[in-house]
């Protein structure tokens, strides 16, 4: 992976593709891995992808606490003008949706389109969940395949898991970056801070807003928030769909993503 300097840090990210230029933003605990070979692959063939490793993840930069969602776009901005680009099309899911959301509250004019996956805006909206809350009854444990079986059950739907196999596709993508547990914390006390609410009403670049009903980490019920905020913002809904749709439905999502840059 190449390495972009930043200045005071540095974030690793791979580039694949050729075409407009699309900024994958990964969510909490995620890393450039997470999105699948499905998914880049597809995405490839019309754009030049850039997926990164947020700050304390795998081999970008130590994460120091405190920090904030809004520091988190500042580095997504950062990382936009170390690649040489004016602007982009911007596609955030979960943390990272609401990572995109400040990328595009703070810096409006790096954004050519918009599109957040599975995420929460703030005020009005619901973070808390039960699948979240399983993962952190997993994490107490100090059980590595405790917590990766808790984070794939609710993390996928269960029309998914039918195949038993995914499991260990989705366990060897989440282990094969370093996520310390640190990081995950201060990832998850930024997040409960995140209140967007109010600012996204200025945004003024195409937005799209993507969902699964069977959501069990981000609850479905924030998309109508999400996209309701959002001045002409779409919803596209995925039923029976879980928290990782673009690995349930990696065709589709890039599908959304062509014709919505488009």
């Amino acid at each position: 992976m190449p390495i972009a300097d930043l200045g005071d840090r540095s974030l690793h990210y791979v580039r694949r593709g050729e075409g407009l230029p699309l900024l994958l933003i990964q969510g909490m605990a995620g890393h450039h891995l997470m999105w699948g070979e499905a998914l880049l692959s597809d995405l490839e063939r019309d754009f030049d992808v850039v997926a990164f490793n947020h700050r304390g993840i795998g081999d970008s930069s130590r994460a120091e606490p405190p920090y904030e969602i809004t520091d988190l776009a500042d580095d997504a901005a950062a990382l936009m003008t170390a690649l040489g680009w004016a602007d982009a099309n911007v596609f955030g899911v979960s943390l990272g949706g609401m990572v995109a959301q400040q990328v595009a509250i703070r810096h409006p004019e790096r954004v050519r389109t918009l599109t957040l996956g599975c995420t929460y805006a703030g005020k009005g909206g619901t973070l808390g969940s039960p699948g979240l809350s399983r993962i952190a009854r997993a994490r107490a444990t100090g059980d590595v395949r405790e917590t990766m079986r808790a984070s794939y059950e609710v993390n996928l739907s269960p029309a998914l898991r039918v195949d038993e196999s995914w499991f260990a596709r989705f366990a060897d993508a989440a282990l094969a970056e370093r996520v310390p547990g640190q990081v995950i914390m201060m990832q998850q006390q930024a997040a409960l801070r995140h209140d967007a609410v109010a600012d996204l009403a200025g945004i003024d670049v195409p937005t799209l807003v993507v969902h699964g009903t069977a959501d069990e980490v981000v609850t479905f019920a924030n998309a109508a928030h999400v996209a309701g905020a959002i001045p002409g913002a779409r919803l596209e809904v995925m039923p029976d769909v879980g928290h990782l749709f673009w690995w349930e439905r990696p065709e589709l999502t890039a599908k959304l993503l062509r014709e919505h840059a488009r």
